[in-house]
């Protein structure tokens, strides 16, 4: 140590500074003479230097220097301040950690003979073992009730932050730890718990466990949360679905939501909310469903029953039409009210069906009508042409032979046939020729 410390050397150079300015230009040179001698005491190693041997220093060149001040000094220079009080405490205590830090490693050779002779100094590591000991056996307990009779997701949640906690407590158990230092501590501290190698591997596969487990719920409740929000968006789509093929777009997309609820493993927490989910998402689907095939079987009749009523105001076109073609039109109407029939009330598309229906049998009233008409047409016409050739075939070749009232009779007959053929008929231009006819041989004969 030097013989001189700086807080003495301070108060000393103060002072001098002060009776060298007071001595005038020659006060500088002595100045210089006793900071140097001040300067080798702080240089020079030994015994702090006593007050006698500081005022030898300064007295010769200063002799009306301050006793006090050389006395103030001298107790400076052999006290000890409080900044290495505090260093030395420092390092006391860094040296104290150090040691402790030493022996608390986990070696089994540094620790058993310290165990054996001083074993208060192993309480750090002793206290951190059963600390995390007992937070594992804790956070293991806890993890399994979280994950396996979770509620909600937030309980997986929580469930693997314990997992972790209870992974990163196991990890600060040293195996070596668990042959011989419980039975140690224990006969020392005094505890309650044994905890072996057999156990102590036995939590760790608990853990991985537990740890493979939540991750297959996190998946699944996913998983779940993707189909939930695809079924939304399904129903959506369908209800706001302009048209057929969007409609069936979005059940499709529907089903394909409904197969992923139903692939959830059932053992986690998401495939039992699924289980419930699918018994009302399958409810709303199968009403969708039924809707729609109803819908399409509706459609389906309603576009039959239109093709026939088309192809039937085809064929009605540019009348007269033979009896045989008024017969096929009326089959066809009566096809396309068929078709319309089979449309249940309360079906979808109901309405329009029932209305489309009541139109095709006016319609069909009115080729029944056509057809009804020509038939009489056809039979009148042929029994004009019949009571025609008889009476050709009955009149003599002399004309004075001739029955005038009976001729007269027969045609008027003939005339009255004609007069039953109907405008819109296939007989009726030839039955009016023959009404001209008929009425010139009568006139002829009145």
């Amino acid at each position: 140590m030097a013989r001189l410390n700086d807080r003495a050397y301070q108060i000393l150079k103060t002072e001098i500074k002060k009776a060298a300015k007071a001595k005038g230009d020659a006060g500088t040179t002595i100045l210089r003479t006793v900071l140097q001698r001040l300067e080798k005491m702080r240089l020079e190693r030994g015994d702090y230097a006593t007050e006698t041997q500081i005022r030898a220093s300064i007295i010769d060149q200063f002799p009306e220097f301050s006793p006090k001040v050389i006395r103030q000094a001298a107790q400076a220079n052999g006290q000890v301040g409080w900044g290495q009080w505090i260093k030395w405490g420092i390092m006391g205590v860094v040296v104290a950690a150090g040691g402790l830090w030493v022996v608390n490693l986990p070696f089994p050779p540094i620790r058993r003979p310290v165990a054996k002779a001083a074993p208060i100094l192993l309480l750090p590591s002793f206290f951190t073992m059963d600390q995390n000991y007992r937070q594992a056996i804790a956070h293991v307990e806890q993890a399994d009730q979280l994950i396996n009779q979770a509620t909600s997701g937030a309980d997986i949640a929580l469930g693997a932050e314990k997992v972790k906690a209870a992974q990163s407590n196991l990890d600060r158990l040293p195996v070596w730890f668990l042959g011989y230092e419980p039975v140690g501590y224990c006969n020392f501290f005094g505890c309650s718990w044994r905890f072996t190698v057999d156990e102590f591997q036995a939590a760790r596969q608990q853990v991985g466990r537990m740890e493979a487990q939540t991750f297959q719920e996190t998946n699944a409740l996913t998983t779940l949360e993707t189909a939930d929000q695809n079924v939304a968006a399904a129903k959506a789509q369908y209800q706001q679905g302009g048209d057929d093929a969007q409609r069936q777009g979005a059940i499709a997309h529907w089903q394909v939501a409904l197969d992923q609820l139903s692939q959830i493993p059932p053992n986690t927490l998401a495939g039992e909310l699924a289980a419930q989910k699918l018994i009302a998402y399958e409810r709303d689907f199968a009403e969708v469903t039924g809707t729609v095939a109803s819908t399409q079987q509706t459609n389906e009749h309603i576009s039959v029953a239109k093709a026939f009523g088309q192809q039937a105001a085809q064929m009605a076109q540019n009348p007269p039409h033979p009896v045989h073609k008024w017969s096929e039109i009326v089959d066809l109407w009566e096809e396309a009210i068929e078709e319309l029939t089979r449309v249940q009330a309360g079906d979808s598309g109901y309405v329009e069906a029932q209305t489309l229906r009541a139109q095709y049998v006016a319609n069909l009233a009115q080729i029944k009508t056509r057809h009804q008409s020509e038939i009489r047409a056809i039979a009148a016409f042929d029994q004009a042409n019949a009571d025609i050739s008889d009476l050709l075939t009955n009149t003599p070749d002399d004309p004075n032979a001739l029955n005038k009232p009976a001729t007269a009779s027969k045609i008027q007959r003939i005339i009255t046939e004609l007069e039953k053929i109907e405008t819109g008929t296939t007989a009726y231009a030839k039955a009016q020729d023959l009404l001209v006819s008929a009425r010139a041989k009568l006139a002829q004969l009145q």
